[in-house]
């Protein structure tokens, strides 16, 4: 066992109503009347018990776990550890108390790191490390007095509205309990509950006379059901079978039951306006209008411009009423908390205040009709992504449009553009701190962990503070699971944590030793990859994954006038001192914002240590990822000096640079083959296991592979506008997709520069269109278990690239 140097840290403040006396009454209420449905303390540690029994085979008899009121814990939520006074040799060793499972489940996962030096993180990121947990009857005491640990914020929410489709879509019930056990072990209790719903709305829109013909075109398909959801599409990759419905309908009444058990509190939907074409023609007098284009090339009827069904029309409350009521049947009576998200990348028809406002009280009142004490609760996207319209008097008409205490607010993008900062806390309205971090799922090493660390703490303590809780609303998940780690905690830490002492501590606990190198590579990290203040949404634009679609055909190169900076990762045999990078965008340019050759030195310290983590699987999974990541933006560096050969019209050099980053993909490929959580192969292996039939099955696949490529859709020489937003770096993916897009690409430069031509650029796409439309429908089986030692390809690359 490991000995770590961050202590157990006692917290004692409770829930922030005193901060906000408007706060005090209705958001009471709320816990009060939630924390009163909650499953039986019987069913709650039988619950509890069953998570030990999962990933902790053996230990159960190791401890007594016990529900106890809010009362223990001075009126809030919280997890008691203390050492169990043992009389006979096989009673347990330690005693875990909480007001509700997750909490025991959280403080057990609490003591297994901060006592016994254990890793839990996602199965794609390396796992569990609990090979430093003395075993069965060796277990570490604690204090004397015990450990307690209080929630300063009633809750901690987790998910995106997207989250189910760039994650979750494929899984079956397996996955699923999985993910709900990591959900409790790190303090999740106010989880988003969206699987399934497309079949309690074909109930209800059969009840207004749709026929079941005419969803068809309004469903999406099942990579894409988020989308169809909000109104963006309709139809792009359905239509949904009667299996398929059926099928996720009865997950979804397994998911919530395990939620329940575990004492969460399930974010149910609820409607939004979004209504089948078909209703128009039910419904003639209803007010229902085509939205414009979202995304589409050319604006194909077919996907394009979904109808919404206006709040004021009082059809909008009768189907709003009939879709709660729908899942009150189907679920039981199971929550008070509706997620709804009507102007999600839609604006409103008017910026009228008074308008606002009442659409606004007709959305919540469609949700009260199907349940008398429903609460609003709505993603804070919209006051980032749409800032020119939702100004002041429009914000503060949609969030006061409400009775005080029946809407929440998620504060998306808290930790890198908070809103509650700027509108005055949210005008009153309580809110969430939330991360969001990831978008489509992008593999990419990042972070804002300084943010992350006090943000949530310097909101809740601020003056007038409306804050009710934390949250993670990554659009993907399963990547950069330390930033994970270190959010959840913040739904427990009442004071802003010290990050080198944590990191210190969650290296040794995440390898299951502490070792110097690792420490000091730790230490890099932080700095720089896991510290961007640069406020730039993180979407992964690194070239290999998202090939620049561009002419770069210049006739000169003028450096006068204008204003460059420097890259300076280390490259063998450059022809150049420096590249010139054009601040007015002339060039392509990746989101960077650390310096590359500190992170190349971390990666070193990392490979220094291998010997001490041969058979580690988190150390194996970081070693692989932050290799790919450096290897990553060392392309990005290759393609700009091919493209500035081009310009100079140096064939030879472009022939050199082109060729150096075909070879990068080839070898990024080899790596990431060695870890299986870096495969294509799985993700559509995953989709194709969900299908009931050869139909299913193409149509699955072809979902899971227009997912992470072209996304939408597109024409014969435009690609989808979407393409590349959910990229991914999985072997398979860049030796069959982004290198063949990337060597025609070249081919066609060469040519160019070679027969003295402009660039064919339509060219160039129709042939990569054309291919990325045969590898979308084709049904190549790749690789589901890795080949290859990862340390050593790892150690090789880097000795190939930068000793």
């Amino acid at each position: 066992m490991i000995k770590l140097k961050l202590p157990f840290v006692l917290l004692f403040l409770c829930y922030p109503f005193a901060h906000s006396s408007q706060s005090r009454g209705p958001i009471e209420d709320l816990v009060n009347r939630l924390d009163s449905q909650r499953s039986s303390p019987q069913v709650q540690e039988s619950a509890a018990r069953g998570v030990i029994e999962r990933f902790l085979n053996g230990y159960l008899s190791s401890f007594e776990l016990t529900i106890v009121s809010k009362d223990v814990c001075g009126g809030g939520s919280c997890f008691r550890i203390d050492n169990y006074k043992k009389s006979r040799k096989n009673d347990p060793e330690i005693v875990i108390k909480g007001t509700t499972a997750v909490e025991i489940v959280s403080g057990l996962h609490w003591y297994l790191k901060y006592s016994c030096g254990g890793h839990i993180s996602w199965g794609k990121t390396g796992g569990v490390q609990i090979e430093s947990i003395p075993p069965p009857g060796s277990l570490p005491s604690v204090k004397a007095e015990g450990v307690i640990i209080r929630r300063p914020v009633p809750w901690n929410y987790y998910q995106n509205v997207v989250t189910s489709s760039y994650s979750y879509v494929w899984w079956d019930w397996q996955r699923w309990e999985k993910e709900i056990d990591w959900m409790a072990l790190q303090g999740v209790n106010l989880p988003l509950a969206f699987t399934g719903q497309e079949a309690i709305w074909q109930k209800v829109f059969m009840e207004f006379n749709v026929i079941k013909e005419d969803l068809n075109n309004f469903f999406g398909g099942p990579a894409f059901l988020a989308w169809a959801r909000m109104g963006n599409l309709h139809g792009w990759g359905g239509p949904l079978t009667q299996t398929w419905l059926n099928k996720q309908l009865a997950l979804q009444k397994r998911i919530i039951s395990r939620m329940l058990d575990l004492g969460m509190t399930p974010v149910l939907p609820s409607f939004s306006g979004n209504v089948p074409a078909a209703l128009k023609k039910i419904f003639p007098a209803a007010n229902i209008t085509r939205l414009g284009d979202w995304n589409t090339v050319d604006g194909d009827p077919r996907w394009c411009c979904t109808y919404l069904l206006d709040p004021s029309d009082p059809l909008f409350v009768r189907i709003g009423e009939a879709f709660i009521k729908q899942q009150i049947k189907e679920y039981g009576d199971v929550t008070d908390i509706y997620n709804c998200d009507t102007f999600n990348e839609n604006s409103p028809p008017t910026d009228d205040p008074d308008y606002i406002s009442s659409l606004g009280a007709t959305v919540y009142k469609a949700m009260a009709k199907g349940d008398k004490n429903a609460v609003w609760l709505m993603q804070g996207w919209l006051f980032y992504s749409n800032s020119q319209f939702w100004k002041p008097p429009q914000t503060k008409a949609l969030l006061h449009s409400v009775p005080y205490g029946k809407m929440i607010v998620l504060d998306l993008f808290a930790d890198v553009k908070p809103i509650w900062k700027t509108s005055s806390q949210f005008y009153g309205t309580p809110y969430v701190w939330c991360m969001l971090h990831n978008f489509g799922g992008n593999i990419e090493m990042y972070g804002t962990l300084d943010s992350v660390a006090s943000g949530p703490v310097e909101a809740r303590t601020s003056k007038n503070s409306t804050m009710v809780g934390v949250g993670m609303c990554m659009e993907g998940i399963e990547q950069n699971p330390v930033v994970y780690e270190q959010m959840a905690e913040m739904a427990f830490r009442s004071e802003k944590v010290q990050l080198k002492q944590w990191l210190n501590s969650y290296a040794g606990r995440r390898y299951g030793k502490a070792v110097e190198q690792v420490e000091a590579a730790w230490e890099i990290l932080h700095r720089t990859i896991y510290n961007c203040t640069d406020g730039i949404a993180d979407h992964n634009t690194d070239f290999i994954v998202k090939f620049p679609d561009w002419d770069p055909s210049l006739d000169s190169i003028s450096v006068s006038g204008r204003e460059y900076r420097t890259l300076n990762l280390p490259m063998p045999h450059r022809t150049r001192r420096f590249i010139l990078l054009e601040t007015d965008s002339s060039l392509p340019e990746a989101h960077l914002w650390y310096p590359t050759g500190e992170v190349v030195t971390a990666l070193r310290l990392f490979l220094d240590s291998r010997k001490h983590f041969s058979g580690s699987l988190t150390y194996r999974y970081d070693l692989v990822d932050l290799t790919r990541q450096v290897l990553s933006k060392l392309a990005n560096q290759v393609y700009l000096e091919s493209v500035m050969s081009y310009r100079e019209k140096n064939a030879s050099a472009l022939d050199h640079y082109s060729h150096k980053f075909l070879q990068l993909i080839r070898d990024i490929d080899e790596l990431l083959a060695a870890d299986d959580n870096f495969l294509l192969g799985t993700w559509l292996q995953s989709a194709k296991q969900l299908a009931s039939d050869t139909n299913e099955t193409k149509q699955y696949e072809w979902n899971a592979r227009t997912q992470v490529t072209m996304w939408y859709d597109d024409t014969k020489t435009n690609q989808s506008k979407l393409h590349d937003y959910a990229n991914k770096f999985w072997s398979g993916l860049l030796e069959d997709y982004y290198l063949p897009r990337a060597t025609t690409y070249f081919h066609h430069l060469s040519r160019s520069l070679k027969e003295n031509e402009n660039f064919r650029l339509d060219e160039w796409r129709r042939e990569w269109i054309s291919y990325s439309n045969k590898w979308q429908v084709d049904t190549k089986i790749y690789l589901v278990k890795a080949r290859g030692d990862a340390l050593s390809i790892a150690a090789r690359l880097y000795d190939k690239y930068f000793s």
